[in-house]
């Protein structure tokens, strides 16, 4: 608990990612909102400067010109009509006077900001004003009282009286111009502001997308693949390789449980490690006492045999010769001693058979089953015969075994459904089925009296018997063998406690890795 608080203590002080990613997105932001608010700026001025060209200078300059247009057709058509007094001619100073008024009233609303185009305006339309009432009116009176026209000089002077409007129209007329020049250069200046702003905003973007980049890179991207790194060289097995915390606090964090994690295995690895050394040690030990019991077995039953062998020939001996000729005590204590001597002799030869199983290490070979059984059937003839037993296979393959051992197993389990036998005469199936790529299912089924179900495991068990020595004669040994044998081999065996109507052995032997390998008998 001490060891969690120090590692995750020293990442408090981080920050975590999400505040990481919060402050990168509000400079992005910040950054986009002053480039959009400069933005706006500079679009705004530029957006009033096209605005005075586009709605005031221009139309002004345009109806200027008109206005001029228009004076200059009084003029003319005062000047032929005075030539020639005919009145048709004076129709363009007609129009030229509609014309004016016209343009004056649309010119006025628009230089009304202007306070010197406003001035040169006014005194272009007095000096026309004044032109006409001194000059241009009288003139046409005149002729047309007479209805004849005037000499040239009176209209020569008329024209220069005229050039006096002249002055302040152009005075005007540059009035505008210079503004709209103005405005021109204001319209540029913005421009060139805006493009400026838009070229500085998309570098200080850059600049910020770039520092937060790196700043992401330092701060998280890099700490996570360190901790991945560390990570992985952990999972392949380097425990004592210590994971460093750093980067945001979420990753520190992440990091310091990957350490405590990786302690908690060092730990648990050294108690894994200390235990399989001592049970290494206890195997090894126990290795040798199984060893030491298989040779202490078999000297003593090899021991035993000449001994017992001796016993058994001199009470059979008592018995042959004295039979009858003592009391029936004496006859009696003769024949126990003799079956008894004849079910050490059984015992002994059981033993040896049951500790000689495993002790040679042969590598198994391919045996024929039908072979071994063919075998164990020659071995059990007089049982066979004398219980009238009827023995079933089916088809039965090659495995890798021991044709000795194969055939003892065959042996035990078919002399087991012989003894173990009902009122019936014994019948006794042995089949074979393909249980997978590596074995081969067999089972020996029979018709005798079976084995309780509670019973299923405690029948292999070495001296282990359910019936007494006088109802069934035996050793105890066979299944124990038996189970022995199939080990021996990698398989398995049990009592298959579902099947009725008796006892069914079934039991798992390696297959061979090459079916049509030929079988050594």
């Amino acid at each position: 608990m001490t060891a969690g608080v120090e590692t995750a203590a020293p990442g408090r002080h981080r920050w975590p990612l999400g505040r990481i990613i919060a402050v990168a997105v509000a400079l992005v932001g910040g950054v986009l909102i002053a480039a959009i608010a400069l933005g706006s700026v500079a679009i705004g001025g530029l957006d009033n400067a096209r605005g005075r060209v586009v709605n005031v200078l221009d139309p002004a300059a345009l109806h200027g010109s008109q206005l001029y247009a228009a004076l200059l057709n009084q003029e003319t058509g005062l000047r032929g009509y005075l030539l020639s007094g005919q009145r048709p001619f004076l129709q363009p100073y007609t129009a030229g006077l509609g014309a004016e008024r016209a343009q004056l009233r649309t010119l006025r609303p628009l230089v009304a900001g202007f306070p010197g185009a406003r001035a040169d305006l006014a005194a272009a339309v007095a000096q026309a004003s004044r032109w006409r009432s001194a000059y241009a009116i009288p003139k046409i009176k005149q002729v047309s009282a007479t209805g004849a026209p005037l000499p040239g000089g009176d209209v020569a002077a008329g024209k220069s009286e005229f050039d006096a409007v002249r002055a302040p129209l152009a005075a005007f007329q540059r009035a505008i111009a210079g503004r709209r020049a103005a405005a021109m250069a204001q319209l540029r200046d913005a421009s060139d502001e805006l493009e400026a702003i838009a070229i500085a905003s998309a570098l200080a973007l850059l600049v910020v997308l770039a520092g937060l980049a790196l700043s992401l890179r330092v701060t998280a991207i890099r700490p996570l693949a360190r901790l991945a790194k560390d990570a992985r060289q952990v999972a392949d097995g380097d425990f004592e390789h210590q994971v460093e915390p750093g980067g945001p606090r979420e990753v520190h964090a992440l990091a310091a449980d990957v350490d405590r994690i990786r302690r908690r295995i060092l730990r648990e690895l050294s108690t894994v490690r200390a235990a399989n050394v001592a049970l290494e040690a206890r195997a090894h030990e126990l290795e040798r006492s199984n060893t030491e019991l298989e040779q202490f077995a078999y000297v003593a039953s090899h021991d035993l045999q000449e001994p017992l062998r001796k016993v058994a020939s001199f009470c059979q001996l008592l018995q042959r010769r004295y039979i009858g000729q003592l009391d029936a005590r004496a006859d009696q204590y003769i024949e126990f001693a003799v079956d008894g001597a004849k079910r050490m002799q059984a015992l002994i030869d059981d033993l040896l058979a049951f500790s000689r199983v495993g002790r040679l290490e042969r590598d198994p070979v391919l045996v024929s089953c039908a072979s071994a059984l063919s075998q164990a059937r020659v071995n059990l003839t007089a049982e066979i015969r004398g219980t009238k037993a009827v023995i079933e296979t089916t088809e039965l393959p090659a495995v890798r075994a021991e044709f000795s051992l194969l055939t003892s197993l065959f042996q035990n389990l078919i002399g087991n459904a012989i003894k173990f036998r009902s009122q019936q005469p014994p019948r006794v199936r042995v089949s074979a089925t393909r249980q997978d790529e590596t074995f081969w299912l067999l089972q020996v089924a029979d018709n005798g009296i079976g084995v309780e179900p509670e019973y299923a495991e405690r029948i292999f068990v070495i001296f282990q018997r359910l019936h007494s020595r006088s109802d069934y004669e035996g050793t105890g040994i066979g299944l124990a063998m038996c189970r022995k044998i199939v080990e021996h081999y990698g398989g398995r065996i049990w009592l298959d406690t579902t099947h009725e109507g008796g006892a069914n052995f079934c039991f798992t032997l390696p297959a061979a890795p090459i079916d049509d390998e030929e079988p050594s008998r």
